[in-house]
């Protein structure tokens, strides 16, 4: 949306646009009413990024509404919990749309990346949680986020972990996807100094109660610096990380330049 407004000042600067026209176009960024939702266009402004849809109990015509409202308003695009149908309904109208189908996301990137200088890492215990690490690396990488992934270095072979320890050290937020008894995040959280996010996923038996006892677990973890998010949500991680990896970015700008 920022760059939808920049280049539509631009245009009324260079006489493309006249000042009422642009009033018209202004009036419908705070936020559009199509009927069944309110696209929220001044999201961006507000917190970096454009509105997010979540697709799972939406109809594809419904998703492919808001998408479509999104992408004529300028902004990249991220769409959670999309099913392939959902989807194909989406390239239709937007044929650049790209499907991550083990994340089941959707994404537009309408402008030039532009990766962050400090890493996002993204831990995974075991190949059965990699949905919800893929759904944490998709979210961060279109918000501009440069991420690393390690996965399957859960603590039943704690060697595989330890193995990628010093190149861990470098990330500025470590993401931590783990389901079972959830102790991977404590381990974690042992061996860096930044804030680790922990995600307990569903992934278990009987007894993990759905992530219940993951999420327990990362609950009363240890370690300091450890945080946590709900069950199975690997976009909650990837855009809390991207926010903490803005931070840093914007004080490490300010020390530079003696703010």
């Amino acid at each position: 949306m920022d760059h939808a407004i920049r280049e539509l000042f631009e245009r009324v600067k260079t006489g493309d646009v006249s000042i009422g026209e642009a009033m018209d176009r202004l009036k419908s960024w705070p936020f559009e009413d199509i009927g069944f939702a309110k696209v929220d266009h001044h999201r961006s402004l507000r917190c970096g990024f454009c509105e997010v849809i979540y697709s799972e109990g939406k109809s594809a015509e419904q998703v492919v509404e808001i998408a479509d409202r999104v992408c004529v308003a300028g902004g990249n695009l991220l769409a959670t919990r999309a099913s392939h149908e959902q989807f194909e309904a989406v390239a239709e109208r937007v044929p650049q749309a790209v499907y991550h189908p083990t994340a089941r996301t959707i994404t537009v990137r309408q402008h030039d990346a532009k990766p962050s200088d400090g890493m996002i890492a993204v831990i995974s215990a075991g190949t059965s949680d990699q949905a919800v690490a893929e759904e944490a690396r998709v979210t961060a990488e279109i918000m501009d986020q440069r991420v690393e992934t390690f996965y399957d270095v859960g603590v039943a072979g704690i060697h595989r972990l330890l193995a990628q320890s010093e190149r861990l050290r470098e990330a500025n937020v470590c993401i931590v996807v783990a389901g079972m008894e959830g102790a991977l995040p404590s381990v974690v959280g042992g061996l860096v100094a930044c804030p680790v996010i922990a995600v307990p996923t569903s992934v278990g038996y009987g007894a993990s109660f759905g992530g219940v006892a993951a999420l327990l677990a990362m609950l009363n973890s240890c370690a300091s610096g450890v945080v946590v998010v709900n069950i199975d949500n690997g976009f909650g991680a990837g855009y809390a990380a991207t926010a903490m990896n803005r931070l840093a970015a914007r004080d490490a700008d300010s020390r530079q330049h003696g703010r």
